[in-house]
């Protein structure tokens, strides 16, 4: 039916409305466009012609009315033309949790992170617009102010749409959320709610004739996207090299067995009380995010296992980084012992702070149980190693080992650590790559290896790690457990060795 224009003013005697016989109709601004549809008969056959509007202008009435005539066969999509995409959310929220009932559908973690989306951007965000009426500008619009949440542009911005995402986000389950800029990742993982919602409402529901969700999110153009840095091993010539320069061959650089073994020396001589967290770093090589973000009740010492269900993203918990991410890791007696002595070393710690205690219920956290930050890990691995080179600086200038003891409030024991050979740089991520390199080069097997470290396949496992486990395989002799050299070890089976001359 052709849009008209009508509006809303009465015939002064009679009361009644005036719709398209008003006679200021063609005065500018008066009034509003309309224009009715033909829709699918009611339950008791009668007949349904509907009105949309009221629309600014001629043109965006034909293309409201073109998207409606785009769903008017359905009978179902003529119902829900009132639905608002909050309450479509909560109704397909509802049936993927009734299905996750039945152990078909969705893990608990997902639908947590479903629900945190909904919650804190997409309800207050987009929530009040009725699905039909949903465009990419509308989608656009929600991306760009949760880009200014918590950075300097948020002052200036007094948008509508900013102000509900500040309000929703004060607080969560009375907690306040974190101060941090939200990163792209979590924006796209908001997205991906809402893209699979608005598609649902396309295809399954057919409330609506398209998905405007598809196509916003566009990878960046400009430069190639480059091929994935593969790690590089700390040979002794390649170590020999960066003494002498100082320049670190590649961004992602590997430690040999001796290396890694040195600088687990190191940390437990020096009494680190993060020892445990790079013990079990560099055996199994959680990401930095698994470590942080682990919970007592995901750690068996018993069963020997972790289970990796959450990481830490910024300061509040999050998904892992890919659905492989979630899995179980079997650890070693070695490993098992030292995370017990962890244990008992945080009770001693609860019973010293007393009511002040505030237990996050991680594995690692703070003196006072609080939860970590993940750049507070990465800062105490720096921290390790540029003590260590500084106390091989001093021996070199002539200092005794009491001396640089002191120096640098560490123990002598440390300091005989450090005077044995150098430990070149690595990131905190690169524990990572050399716990996969290492248990490739132990002879452990790749497909065991890659569901250790949660890889999405066993083909990128062997894509990144091959040639560099290769590299080290001369060196590897033994398996999980004994993989990295340690003084303790050593020592334990020297003295029970008898001499080949005696």
């Amino acid at each position: 039916m052709k849009p008209y224009k009508a509006c809303s003013c009465r015939d002064p005697e009679t009361k009644r409305l005036l719709g398209k016989k008003c006679p200021d109709l063609s005065k500018k601004g008066h009034g509003g466009w309309y224009s009715r549809y033909e829709a699918p008969k009611s339950a008791d056959g009668k007949r349904r012609q509907p009105r949309i509007g009221p629309f600014d202008t001629e043109r965006e009435c034909k293309q409201q009315l073109g998207k409606v005539l785009g769903t008017a066969a359905n009978p179902k999509a003529h119902d829900e033309r009132k639905t608002t995409l909050g309450q479509y959310l909560e109704r397909r929220y509802t049936w993927r949790k009734s299905e996750a009932e039945t152990g078909e559908g969705l893990k608990k973690s997902t639908l947590d992170a479903e629900r945190e989306a909904i919650d804190l951007y997409l309800a207050p965000g987009l929530g009040h617009i009725k699905v039909i009426d949903l465009d990419d500008e509308h989608i656009r619009e929600l991306y760009a102010a949760m880009r200014k949440i918590n950075r300097p542009e948020e002052q200036e911005d007094r948008t509508e749409m900013l102000r509900r995402l500040k309000e929703a986000r004060a607080t969560r389950n009375g907690r306040r959320l974190h101060t941090r800029p939200i990163s792209e990742g979590r924006i796209r993982r908001v997205h991906a709610v809402l893209n699979g919602a608005l598609t649902d409402a396309w295809k399954l529901s057919k409330i609506r004739p398209d998905n405007p969700a598809d196509g916003v999110w566009r990878s960046k153009g400009g430069k190639r996207k480059q091929g994935r840095a593969k790690p590089l091993l700390w040979t002794a010539e390649r170590v020999e090299a960066w003494e002498k320069s100082g320049v670190i061959p590649a961004k992602v650089m590997v430690w040999t067995s001796d290396q890694c073994g040195a600088f687990l020396d190191f940390a437990e001589a020096s009494k680190e009380r993060l020892y445990p967290a790079f013990h079990l770093d560099a055996y199994y090589g959680p990401r930095r995010g698994e470590l942080v973000g682990a919970e007592e009740q995901d750690l068996s010492l018993e069963r020997k296992r972790l289970h990796v269900l959450q990481a830490q993203s910024d300061d509040e918990l999050d998904d892992t980084k890919t659905e492989a991410g979630y899995r179980q890791v079997p650890l070693d007696d070695e490993t098992v012992s030292v995370l017990k002595a962890w244990h008992k070393r945080k009770l001693r710690e609860r019973f010293q702070w007393g009511e002040a205690y505030q237990d996050a219920g991680r594995v690692f956290c703070y003196e006072d149980g609080t939860a970590l930050k993940v750049e507070y890990l990465s800062s105490r691995f720096r921290i390790l190693i540029e003590r260590y080179g500084n106390i091989r600086a001093k021996a070199a200038e002539g200092w005794p080992a009491e001396r640089i003891a002191r120096k640098f409030r560490t123990t002598e024991a440390a300091v005989e650590v450090a005077l044995r050979a150098p430990l070149p740089p690595i990131r905190f991520h690169d524990l990572r790559h050399g716990a996969a390199t290492m248990l490739l080069a132990a002879g452990v097997s790749i497909k065991f290896v890659s569901e250790i470290l949660g890889h999405a396949s066993v083909a990128f496992t062997m894509d990144v790690y091959a040639v560099v486990a290769e590299e080290l395989a001369e060196d590897a002799t033994r398996r999980i457990a004994a993989f990295i050299p340690r003084q303790n070890r050593l020592s334990a089976v020297g003295a029970n060795t008898v001499p080949s001359g005696g």
